[in-house]
């Protein structure tokens, strides 16, 4: 993988290491619970977590742009997004990615893949309506910095595996009592226990994820934001396209909400529950930010 000129984070990087560490964890453990429960079908556990694992890892750019709608345009369909691209990319120096659209009116941007050579970034055609072309390259490099920080696999793989711990437990208990015959007591036991313990693993996964999650979208912001030079465009990006949330119809914004940890902005601006389950940290935040940064490049 090769550096590029996004200021490095060595507090992301510490926290990504972190959370895949203990993610990775606690996956053992859950893996080897499932086995000494279930012991019949311990083969189908194990060959499930890791084959699908694999295609995950595998697959990620290309299941993410198809959840989102995004399709991938060539620069004579989209100039100005590709022109915006490449100038970051120069200014960056780092591979270009695939450009993407998505046809949506949510105002909104991600990037996918698992590595630079592989990255894509994707702008939905209600972004582009509304920002100028400060404000999208903006969030552009944005969104070019999870690429080049590599936070995007890590969400992508963290995120998986708490979908993949009630995959292989509703596999493991099929196969487990089928061979058990349903009925015994050790079987009332499996249908209480290996439940429970899938539940805590997805909590757990779920917050070490979100935790991740609101840090690297700062970190991004910041990244961009020294990159461009010009943060207040950021800021100006992100007031505008939180403010626009609101005029979206709701069933839109509910399509759009599964992939909140990957968006520019959350679909949903679940502000007021814990900020242990939001996906982002707050508007606030992130403008505050911004408005120390612009302070510290004036002085500069």
């Amino acid at each position: 993988m090769r550096e590029t000129r996004f200021t490095p984070d060595r507090g992301l990087t510490t926290r990504m290491v972190t959370t895949m560490f203990f993610i990775g964890l606690l996956y053992v453990v859950f893996v080897g619970v499932l086995v000494a429960l279930l012991r019949g079908a311990w083969p189908i556990v194990l060959l499930l977590a890791g084959g699908v694992f694999v295609a995950q890892f595998w697959f990620s750019d290309r299941i993410a742009a198809y959840g989102m709608g995004a399709r991938e345009v060539t620069p004579q369909e989209a100039p100005e997004l590709h022109g915006a691209v490449d100038r970051l990319c120069a200014l960056a120096d780092m591979p270009k990615p695939r450009v993407a659209i998505a046809d949506t009116d949510v105002p909104n941007a991600f990037a996918t893949g698992r590595n630079q050579k592989n990255a894509l970034v994707c702008a939905t055609t209600g972004l582009l309506r509304r920002l100028e072309p400060e404000e999208l390259e903006g969030v552009l490099a944005h969104e070019l910095s999870h690429v080049a920080h590599r936070d995007v696999a890590v969400m992508t793989i963290a995120s998986f595996l708490g979908v993949l711990a009630g995959i292989i437990t509703r596999i493991g208990l099929w196969g487990g009592l089928r061979r058990a015959g349903g009925r015994d007591a050790n079987t009332a036991v499996l249908m209480v226990v290996i439940p429970l313990v899938s539940a805590v693993v997805y909590v757990i996964s779920f917050l070490l994820t979100r935790l991740l999650s609101r840090y690297r979208e700062l970190s991004a912001d910041r990244a961009a934001a020294l990159l461009t030079g010009r943060p207040s465009a950021l800021a100006s990006a992100l007031t505008k396209v939180t403010g626009e949330m609101a005029r979206i119809p709701t069933r839109d914004l509910r399509q759009a909400e599964p992939f909140n940890a990957f968006w520019f902005a959350p679909a949903f601006s679940k502000e007021t529950l814990s900020s242990l389950l939001s996906s982002h940290p707050t508007l606030e935040q992130r403008l505050d930010q911004l408005a120390r940064i612009s302070v510290r490049l004036g002085r500069a």
